[in-house]
């Protein structure tokens, strides 16, 4: 069979088929008659009914059938004598034959899978962090952890920034209650900005059981759109002020860190290889971003619509799954596919590049290598043994394992292919820590 393939755009085909009528037909009463030896028709015996009568009942459904096996099956052969690979399945139309009546006319409209060819990537460049952790790293992430440990002790004082005050208020705009605008008992440390700046700012200097009334212009920006950029009036009632209270740097201390005998150098050699391992996440992920770019920027392609289609419901469907797994009403959300278009189209770009190279360089992950993914998953954990049996408990625990190996792969493919720059930055800097 000869065929012609149509372009209508960057992945868009179009092939015409042709189909003998009296094939059709032939198949049609070949079908008739297989159904009349077990059609069951009220006054007739079964396998007695006339032919006639299955035909008036059953022909338009037994064509419809033929016609669809037909144009499935002389679709499969153009696509194969082609060498096409097709994206999801073809959209067929009818057309009009005014050639030849004798003929079934359709034409096949569907999607191809973009042609991929990894170039040169060595005039391409990614930039490498370095660093290393220095004593005040060390000594910051100690003080981190006593404000985690923090306590409270009543001041029998005017609360300054850095306490922790408890309030009750109640808060109304022109003269109206909101919701949220009320609240007893409520908790909050002043200074640390989780509330309005000019919240806090009106609470410090007040003592235990005083009152007060003030203003407060919430920004415009604001998340709760029935408030920002209004003036609400608040009157608040301070009940307590606690002073924060933090863990000295002793061996009990340390000991709350894990170390059991208390040895504060082990404590900060701890700490130290904490941050270490730490480093080289945030330096591996930062590359693996870079790569990952600078993939999509060498190899452009198109991403058929049909695979963007799909995994931009996909998205849609986890984002309503995770507002109701926060408690939030999904329904009321207004969420389309169209929202999370973009982000679906780089998705399968990437994952149509990734897929290529794998097969390509012959990137596939090692079992050593998945082995490896799953201990570092584990090692934060208490009993790392028992995750790693968690892990390979599991097929789909196991691939998104492999899934992670086979991307640290691609990443090392690349960097061994383009331009590796180095550039010291400090902890703070690779934390992204103001």
């Amino acid at each position: 069979m000869q065929s012609n393939v149509e372009n209508l755009g960057a992945l868009e085909r179009r092939i015409d088929i042709s189909i003998p009528q009296d094939q059709i037909q032939e198949e049609v009463n070949k079908r008739l008659k297989q159904l009349a030896k077990k059609v069951k028709m009220h006054g007739f015996r079964p396998g007695k009914v006339p032919l006639k009568l299955v035909s008036q009942r059953y022909g338009a459904e037994v064509q419809q059938e033929v016609l669809g096996d037909a144009l499935s099956k002389k679709f499969s052969e153009a696509v194969k004598e082609h060498n096409l690979q097709v994206v999801g399945y073809p959209r067929y139309e009818t057309k009009q034959n005014s050639d030849n009546s004798a003929l079934y006319a359709f034409s096949a409209q569907f999607e191809v899978y973009p042609d991929i060819v990894v170039g040169d990537l060595s005039e391409l460049s990614i930039e490498k962090p370095v660093t290393q952790v220095a004593a005040e790293d060390i000594d910051k992430t100690i003080e981190m952890i006593r404000k985690q440990h923090v306590q409270y002790q009543t001041a029998e004082r005017a609360a300054i920034e850095g306490d922790r005050v408890k309030v009750d208020f109640h808060g109304k705009i022109n003269g109206e209650d909101f919701p949220g605008g009320e609240g007893k008992d409520v908790y909050l440390t002043a200074g640390d900005g989780k509330f309005i700046k000019d919240f806090e700012a009106a609470l410090i200097g007040m003592k235990a059981g005083d009152e007060k009334t003030f203003d407060v212009v919430f920004p415009e920006d604001y998340h709760g759109k029935e408030i920002a950029g209004k003036t609400v009036v608040f009157n608040v009632k301070l009940k307590s002020v606690e002073l924060p209270v933090l863990p000295e740097v002793d061996q009990e201390f340390a000991k709350q860190l894990g170390i059991q005998d208390g040895d504060l150098e082990k404590m900060r050699e701890d700490i130290r290889h904490d941050l270490e391992h730490e480093i080289t996440k945030r330096i591996n992920s930062k590359l693996k971003d870079q790569a990952m770019q600078r993939l999509m920027e060498a190899i452009p392609i198109d991403a058929p619509k049909a695979l963007v289609d799909q995994e931009a419901t996909r998205l849609m469907e986890n984002a309503r799954q995770d507002f109701s797994a926060r408690g939030m009403q999904a329904d009321d959300i207004q969420l389309t596919p169209d929202m999370f278009k973009n982000k679906a189209e780089h998705r399968i770009k990437l994952g149509l590049i990734l897929a290529e190279l794998l097969k390509i360089h012959q990137l596939k992950a090692t079992p050593e290598q998945v082995r490896k993914v799953i201990e570092e998953s584990a090692r934060s954990y208490e009993n790392p043994e028992e995750i790693v049996k968690w892990h390979y408990a599991s097929k789909d625990r196991l691939q998104e394992a492999e899934s992670i190996a086979l991307e640290a792969n691609v990443v090392q493919w690349v960097l061994q292919q383009v331009k590796v720059v180095e550039k010291p930055v400090t902890f703070d800097e690779l934390m992204g820590i103001a």
